[in-house]
């Protein structure tokens, strides 16, 4: 009897392994924006659904790091639904605040960007499997407003000649 019930489950686990399962990308991390609070970086995630139908995020989560160090950790509950077919974008925005930002100074100052490393765990709950959680990773700098940006709205027409 235990030998069937042993079949079963590796029909099954095989079975399941060969359904289509979302695939998803980091397209982009970027500074978003500065205020007295601290500073906003948005993360791009394209989101890739294989199935006719919709299906709903049940989480984000992240962990930003830099120089080694975790600046940033945080969850988005319930972030919508990817769309049938198609490639969703989604906004992952994170917050930091400037005591953090202080911390990672020596960084800063070797050549005004921040290293980062960025992990996200999407989770999408999978009709018949569950939730199911994509996995993404991407490694890179983000480069700073320097104080000519804020005078200026970070316009750089004005530096180019004709």
């Amino acid at each position: 009897m235990s030998g069937f019930v042993d079949k079963a489950k590796n029909f099954v686990a095989e079975k399941i392994a060969d359904i289509p399962k979302p695939e998803a990308s980091i397209e982009d991390v970027d500074l978003k924006g500065v205020s007295k609070e601290g500073v906003s970086y948005n993360a791009r995630v394209g989101v890739m659904n294989p199935y006719s139908h919709s299906i709903p995020i049940s989480e984000v989560s992240y962990v930003l790091k830099s120089d080694g160090r975790v600046i940033l950790s945080g969850n988005m509950p319930d972030p919508g639904s990817i769309r049938g077919n198609d490639t969703t974008m989604l906004d992952v925005l994170m917050k930091v605040p400037h005591s953090i930002i202080v911390s990672i100074v020596r960084d800063i100052f070797r050549d005004w960007d921040i290293d980062y490393e960025l992990e996200i765990g999407l989770i999408v709950d999978l009709p018949i499997i569950g939730d199911f959680t994509i996995p993404l990773r991407s490694k890179g700098e983000i480069k700073l407003p320097s104080i000519k940006d804020f005078f200026r709205g970070g316009d750089d027409d004005d530096d180019k000649k004709e």
